[in-house]
């Protein structure tokens, strides 16, 4: 029988705990485009030392609204005070930055009177977050119509192919300032954004509707309560966000795909939710860490799990079917020996910036390999509910990233975006109610699945 282990209730402390170092990773992320620091690498380890802490002891936290508040504030202080890395230019950037500012301060302050404001404090403070970020992306697409990155220049020039009938695995990108000859992501990071291109001439347009559709996502998965619209300014007004939506980094499409994957699980609607998480791991290679979780979490499962690689392996196989070696040189061997990049803020960079030492290959493998055991070896255990199983998917990403050659304020962004969607799923069940759940639902109490249903007044 699978041992049953009680979560802890955390103190009110923690909270703060949460937000103090939700502050400084993102505070540093900000500052990590393009340098490398040894503060910043430290930094976003004691995050991740913390994550597995909290996953260890099993605390339970639930942010209340003095220490969002503290969040939103401490997020309106950084945009402005910490070095942004944009192409966005002279009165636009101060527009956006300043876009950034209000948005935080308007939400910290419907947070703040929300005991007056009810019922419209909460959904209005998902409301102002998402209008302040779409806002964002539209003053930097409009000032900064091309960003001299090889990110947008390669979606940009894919969308266009995709349109001629060419494969985008065969193309050579014209203009790029980076990568020339390669697109090295999975085609449906390309297929699902190349309607703004089309439509509106711009990429970017697209990721804007994928994360307001992963907005979405949140206040389904967090029931319309007070855990989901802070998940959602968190994530939205989480300093940084210029500089994602800028440089056309994708990850808002990754969270797409996993928002809706939790809000159907959570639904129990687990395999409407195969189709979310096949689109995403069908866009880019690094979500295959996360499959292994799935497939030992009952309420998603074996079947579910290889029902999902087997839909993401049908969406990807006319591209590989097309040209196998260009696929796989650009998806995989490509990336395997790419040259490591001195602004990376990771271990790896780490060891080669100050001390001029390449960490053999073997070395990563084994701490994202031992990460990852230890998360198997702990969901098989405990079976633990949707939050704690979105931590540990954070986890093992932000391990992952942290050792890695490569690895940015977008991939760092993922991993806390994940945590937000925990802390929205931690919060769906309003005080006065009782969660009954049965394998389906994510326990291993091997109670009967039933419904959730009001407690005795």
């Amino acid at each position: 029988m699978t041992p049953q282990v009680q979560a802890r209730d955390g103190r009110r402390g923690a909270a703060y705990v949460l937000v103090v170092l939700w502050l400084l990773s993102f505070g540093m992320l900000q500052w990590s485009v393009v340098r490398f620091r040894v503060p910043i690498v430290l930094s976003l380890t004691l995050a991740c030392l913390a994550l597995a802490l909290w996953l260890a002891r099993r605390t339970v936290v639930r942010l209340d609204r003095w220490a969002v508040v503290l969040a939103l504030v401490g997020s309106a202080v950084i945009v402005p005070a910490v070095p942004l890395f944009s192409y966005v230019r002279g009165a636009a950037l101060v527009a956006a930055v300043g876009t950034l500012v209000v948005g935080a301060l308007a939400c910290a302050l419907l947070v703040a009177l929300r005991p007056r404001l009810r019922p419209y404090a909460t959904p209005a403070v998902a409301l102002v977050a998402a209008l302040a970020y779409a806002a964002t992306t539209a003053i930097a697409v409009i000032a900064d119509p091309a960003p001299r990155i090889d990110v947008w220049v390669t979606l940009q020039q894919s969308a266009d192919g995709i349109l001629r009938g060419e494969n985008m695995y065969a193309m050579t990108w014209v203009d790029s300032p980076g990568i020339k000859d390669a697109f090295t992501y999975l085609p449906w990071t390309s297929v699902l954004l190349a309607p703004g291109r089309w439509l509106a001439g711009d990429v970017r347009w697209m990721l804007l509707v994928w994360m307001l559709v992963g907005v979405a996502g949140v206040w389904r998965l967090g029931r319309g309560r007070d855990g989901a619209a802070y998940a959602i300014a968190l994530l939205c007004l989480a300093p940084g966000t210029l500089t994602q939506v800028d440089q056309a980094w994708t990850e808002p499409l990754l969270f797409c795909g996993l928002a809706w994957w939790a809000a159907l699980v959570s639904r129990g609607r687990a395999w409407w939710a195969v189709v979310p998480l096949a689109l995403a791991c069908a866009s880019k290679q690094h979500l295959a860490l996360l499959l292994p979780l799935l497939l030992l979490w009952r309420p998603f499962g074996v079947r579910r799990t290889l029902a999902t690689g087997a839909l993401a392996g049908v969406l990807i196989l006319p591209w590989f079917l097309a040209g196998p070696a260009d696929f796989v040189h650009d998806t995989v061997t490509l990336l395997v020996g790419f040259h490591p990049i001195r602004f990376a803020n990771t271990w790896y960079l780490l060891f080669l910036n100050r001390y001029g030492v390449t960490l053999p290959f073997w070395v990563t493998g084994i701490v994202v390999l031992g990460t990852l055991a230890v998360a198997l070896l702990a969901v098989s255990r405990r079976q633990p509910p949707l939050e704690e199983l979105l931590r540990w998917l954070a986890l093992v990403l932000l391990v992952a990233n942290l050792v890695n050659k490569q690895a940015f304020y977008n991939q760092f962004w993922l991993s806390a975006a994940l945590v937000a969607l925990s802390l929205a799923a931690g919060d769906a069940l309003a005080p006065g109610t009782t969660d009954v759940r049965g394998d389906d639902l994510g326990t291993s109490h091997g109670r009967p699945r039933s419904r959730r249903r009001p407690t005795a007044a």
